[in-house]
């Protein structure tokens, strides 16, 4: 009986846990380049910008956003809108104008691209961490 209970347990755990892997995606960049929101450029991966007049330094964030009941798709453009929030505030607070080279992760899968993004999705959750450098640039 007790060996039957045990099984049963196992069984229940393994249950509960089918679906629940993390899932890494590469995404397209719903609006790439040189991006402004509160007069704060983003540019991704190795887009080209105007010339950097001072380099104020590198920053990062991590960011992980409850899925709700949005698709993956959009639990992940929802983490990356927040993320780059974060690093506008960033270079709002140190005076820069822009950031640029902004790469996205998530655990060891990174992407430099101009074009997509890296996210890791579950049923619960999607998350993201992004990074790039805090320059004032030109304003040709």
């Amino acid at each position: 009986m007790k060996k039957a209970w045990v099984v049963g347990a196992l069984v229940a755990v393994v249950l509960t846990q089918v679906g629940c892997a993390t899932q890494v995606k590469s995404l397209p960049l719903a609006a790439a380049g040189g991006q402004s929101s509160g007069g704060v450029q983003v540019y991704f991966g190795q887009q080209d910008h105007p010339a950097i007049k001072t380099q104020l330094g590198d920053v990062s964030y991590s960011v992980r956003i409850a899925r709700k009941v949005a698709s993956q798709d959009e639990a992940c453009h929802e983490a990356l809108g927040e993320a780059v929030d974060k690093l506008r505030a960033a270079a709002l607070a140190r005076h820069a104008n822009a950031v640029i080279g902004v790469q996205t992760r998530f655990h060891s899968t990174q992407t430099n691209s101009s074009s997509e993004f890296t996210c890791g999705v579950s049923p619960s959750a999607a998350a993201i961490a992004v990074s790039g450098q805090l320059v004032v640039l030109d304003s040709n």
